[in-house]
Parts: structure tokens; sequence; C-alpha cells
């Protein structure tokens, strides 16, 4: 029997290949295994508009479209908008929370990531991973 994690797709937002890897690990060692990497917001929304992911894990400081346009982007767009999105961020920048809750933002996660912050952070928005 497969299980629920084994088909969620995560899709990667960030522009430093070292971050993609960690939280791609990260995910494996969780169980999750489908993974797609975007280096920035557009091209993420591209990816979302032709093969749409369950969850949206971007990094806030990105070139082309940062993690606040890309989360803006994504809630306007009807077809993906109820996607839940988890923002990176690496430092405890109030203002940043602020605007990404404003746009509706399911979760925060904060570098450096640990293995067990990541699962209660992806569990806190899609529930149990089995």
């Amino acid at each position: 029997m497969s299980s629920f994690k084994q088909h969620l797709k995560v899709m990667i937002v960030d522009d430093q290949r070292t971050s993609r890897m960690l939280i791609r690990d990260a995910l494996e060692q969780i169980g999750i295994t489908q993974v797609i990497f975007a280096v920035d917001g557009e091209e993420a929304l591209k990816a979302m508009m032709t093969s749409p992911c369950h969850i949206i894990i971007s990094d806030f400081n990105m070139p082309k479209l940062d993690g606040i346009q890309l989360l803006k982007a994504v809630r306007s767009y009807a077809p993906i908008k109820k996607t839940p999105f988890i923002i990176l961020t690496g430092r405890g920048d109030r203002e940043l929370v602020q605007k990404a809750a404003q746009f509706g933002v399911n979760n925060f996660l904060v570098k450096p990531i640990t293995v067990p912050v990541l699962q209660k952070t992806i569990e806190a928005v899609v529930g149990r991973l089995q």
C-alpha cells in the first residue's frame, strides 16, 4: 500500500543550489520523493501552471520574482490558488512574516532547517504524513 506522502509532489523554489539540495535531502528523509526545483519565482509560476505541485516551499530572497511576489501570483491564479505555500526565511523578519500572512501563506520555515522541523511544518499544512 502506497502512502500519502509518496504521492505528494513538492516544489522547492530557491536560487541557491545548496539550499535546494538540503531541502530535497530533508524531504527524502521524511519519505517525500517527488520533488521539483525552480530557481526563482518566475520559473516556479510557469511550472505550477503546466504541472501543479501539492506544496510549494519557497525562499523569500530571489531574483526576478521573490517569495512574496510568487505567493501573490499563486493566490491570484484560480487553478492553483489553494496550493499550500511555505516560505523559507533566514531571519526573524517581522515585516516579511506580516506581509506573507496578509497574502495567505500557510506556514514559515526558518533556515537552517532540520528534518523534524520540516516534517512538523508540512504536517501543520497537509496533516499527518503516514
